[in-house]
């Protein structure tokens, strides 16, 4: 990653939190001074469709997309779409993975597709720098499943130049007031997960 741009490519399924974390990423990099450019593309997110959301962050951003093999870093919310995002990551870019398994209803109904055996060990083949995450399980042990958004912002912010007081405000201007704490504290459960604690 350069000192001062940062591509970032997040990926989910609708109803997973893509867009709000891509605008808390947003919110913390303009509260740094950077600037941001970031653009959507809605998969029928309303059914759980494929949501996908580019967020470019330099001194001066020019093209709100990034280009494929660019991406600095991707989070994804379900494993199968970071499978299927990888390709969109640097060759020294780091991929943040849910074990989250969300599989379409597309995939269930069709005999020609299939839900990847392995998604994980199949991103971790392609790419040297994958964090997989147990989110759901940390979701649910801090009592809110909704919380898998802001655990894996919280493991993207070891890698990115922002203060966790600026992450703070960032959060508290995008989250609903009675949300704030629970997300605070996935936040920093995340923060906790780097490469090198995470076994292969």
């Amino acid at each position: 990653m350069s000192e001062n741009k940062f591509d970032i490519l997040i990926v989910g399924v609708g109803g997973q939190g893509v867009l709000l974390a891509s605008e808390i990423i947003s919110a913390v990099a303009l509260r740094a001074g950077f600037d941001v450019k970031k653009s959507e593309v809605h998969g029928m997110s309303q059914r759980g469709g494929v949501v996908t959301s580019h967020v470019k962050i330099a001194d001066k951003v020019y093209s709100p997309t990034i280009a494929q093999g660019q991406a600095d870093i991707i989070m994804a919310f379900e494993q199968a779409e970071g499978l299927r995002a990888i390709n969109w990551m640097k060759k020294d870019g780091i991929a943040i993975i849910s074990r989250t398994t969300l599989i379409p209803a597309i995939v269930t109904s069709s005999k020609e597709l299939h839900y990847p055996e392995d998604p994980i060990a199949a991103a971790k083949a392609k790419a040297a720098k994958v964090i997989s995450v147990d989110a759901d399980d940390i979701a649910r042990e801090l009592g809110n499943p909704r919380v898998v958004n802001t655990i894996l912002l919280g493991v993207a912010s070891n890698y990115l130049p922002f203060s966790v007081a600026d992450w703070t405000e960032a959060m508290k201007s995008k989250i609903k007031e009675r949300f704030v704490e629970i997300n605070l504290t996935a936040f920093e459960r995340g923060r906790s997960i780097k490469l090198d604690t995470v076994k292969a």
